[in-house]
């Protein structure tokens, strides 16, 4: 009997090994780079278990018309109390308010699936957030997860957060028949700018000025914060209110052959803004917005200095960038800095820069070990690459960006002042920009140590760079249609090879 019961607890002993080897086995997501320039740890997926519902099985319609945010809600309530697992979207469009994610769930929409949110202000409840580097209160996002783990959204359909509903238009975006057009509806045209939906501000007692608390609350389109273990695969993101996708202070995250589009003259449109996140990987997607396309960020002035979490250990590869403002951009909110970032083999096409740094004084922050390799541009409105501090009109003595002067009085170096260091920019191709090379540093705190080499910049103006420092130039042919190929004023140990 004693025997028999030894056999037996072996038998669970081993059966226990087994699946605590099963439950600490990890999948991660993987990555084309072979010569990462900074030792990378590896980025954890999601564990979703293998339990699925469909959307449909807790009453929702599928017409366009039937509003689904119950429906949603307990589909996510029921995968939670059996441990998680994917909720099913099938082919329809699907009208609800936002969705709120569980641990260990997945949102999967099928082939031809719409994922429609409505655009009633009051279905989305306010929430404290933090937009633009500091704490705000906003609606909530369309798709929201706070101090989650393990999410996912996947699957070949889309989603539209109707941002039209919310966003101010400016005027000179827009041509007089558009303009016409889109000021016929439903709103208040207030100084230049078209407030959509808005009603008179009654308590302002000034006729015709609008209501602007839809503005002021516009919630991005996805908002995950403080969440591990996050993937977004396949999907289409579009048409958000504010920022389109918004990863907070977020750990192991992957954004894998995702379309993020916005409307080219969407009002803070950006696409992707990884802010003060650790360990991604962002590869295979395509941006198409209205605003900076792929952005690192890290929180702004003291509050962002505060956090004390730089963003950091991120790769961008096979990454492509239609209209935006920047096709890759670091600021302005970066108080927490950033570091190991890599950038590879992309492709940006019509933005209006194409690498883009920005920063200003108050912010603080170190950005450094900045890597980006491997990048072609083709009909670049402004600088192919080009770097700021000078950046939101905020100079010394009223000096606007690019208007430096060394007689400036210089303030002193405090934990306020932005530094950016330890670039490496190599394997560009621009073909068509109006300035190759802008580089614009403080004259407290010069950018420094950058090395641009093998890359060709056709353009219209060549490399013009200010409060500058340690900075190295190899095999870099620059073809200006006028003026100088390289200009520079406080610039010291320039070296070209």
């Amino acid at each position: 009997m004693k025997k028999r019961k030894n056999i037996i607890a072996a038998v669970i002993l081993l059966m226990c090994c087994v699946a605590a080897s099963l439950k600490a086995e990890v999948r991660y997501a993987t990555t084309s780079v072979t010569d990462i320039p900074f030792d990378m740890p590896r980025v954890a997926l999601p564990d979703i278990p293998a339990n699925t519902v469909c959307i449909t099985d807790f009453g929702a319609v599928g017409d366009g018309g039937s509003l689904c945010t119950e429906a949603f809600a307990k589909a996510m309530q029921a995968l939670a109390a059996r441990g998680g697992g994917r909720l099913v979207v099938p082919a329809g469009i699907w009208l609800t308010g936002p969705i709120q994610f569980e641990n260990c769930t997945e949102l999967h929409l099928e082939r031809g699936a719409l994922l429609l949110f409505t655009s009633d202000f009051d279905a989305y409840p306010n929430v404290s957030t933090v937009y633009e580097g500091n704490t705000a209160n906003k609606k909530m996002a369309p798709l929201w997860a706070y101090r989650k783990h393990d999410i996912a959204i996947t699957g070949d359909g889309a989603v539209d957060a109707q941002g039209e509903r919310w966003r101010p238009s400016k005027q000179g975006k827009f041509t007089a028949n558009q303009w016409k057009e889109l000021t016929s509806g439903q709103g208040i045209a207030h100084k230049g700018v078209w407030y959509p939906d808005a009603k008179q501000d009654d308590e302002a007692g000034k006729e015709g000025k609008p209501d602007f608390r839809r503005v002021l609350q516009r919630p991005v389109l996805l908002e995950f914060t403080e969440c591990q273990r996050v993937l977004l695969q396949d999907v289409t993101l579009s048409n958000s209110p504010a920022w389109n996708t918004h990863p907070l202070k977020c750990e192991d995250v992957t954004i894998d052959h995702v379309t993020i589009r916005n409307p080219w003259y969407a009002q803070n449109g950006d696409g992707l803004d990884l802010e003060s996140c650790n360990r991604c990987i962002i590869k295979n997607s395509t941006f198409d917005v209205g605003d900076d396309a792929i952005c690192i960020k890290s929180g702004k002035d003291k509050e962002g200095r505060d956090w004390k979490m730089p963003c950091q250990n991120v790769i961008i590869e096979g990454c492509t960038v239609l209209h935006g403002h920047g096709g890759f951009v670091i600021g302005s909110e970066m108080s927490s800095g950033a570091r190991n970032i890599y950038v590879y083999n992309c492709l940006f096409n019509g933005t209006d820069t194409g690498l883009r740094m920005k920063s200003t004084r108050g912010r603080g922050g170190v950005v450094e070990k900045i890597y980006v390799d491997k990048i072609n541009m083709v009909n670049i409105a402004g600088e192919a690459f080009t770097f700021s501090l000078y950046y939101a009109n905020k100079p010394v003595a009223g000096k606007q960006d690019g208007d430096t002067s060394s007689a400036d009085a210089v303030p002193p170096v405090t934990e306020e002042t932005p530094c950016f260091r330890d670039l490496h920019i190599s394997n560009i191709t621009c073909q068509g920009a109006r300035r190759a090379v802008y580089f614009n540093g403080l004259p407290e705190m010069p950018l420094s140590d950058v090395v641009l080499e093998n890359s060709l910049f056709v353009c219209d103006e060549g490399a013009d760079m200010h409060y500058a420092k340690n900075i190295t130039f190899k095999n870099v042919k620059i073809q200006q249609k006028r003026g100088e190929r390289i200009t520079m004023a406080d610039v010291k140990n320039f070296k070209e090879k």
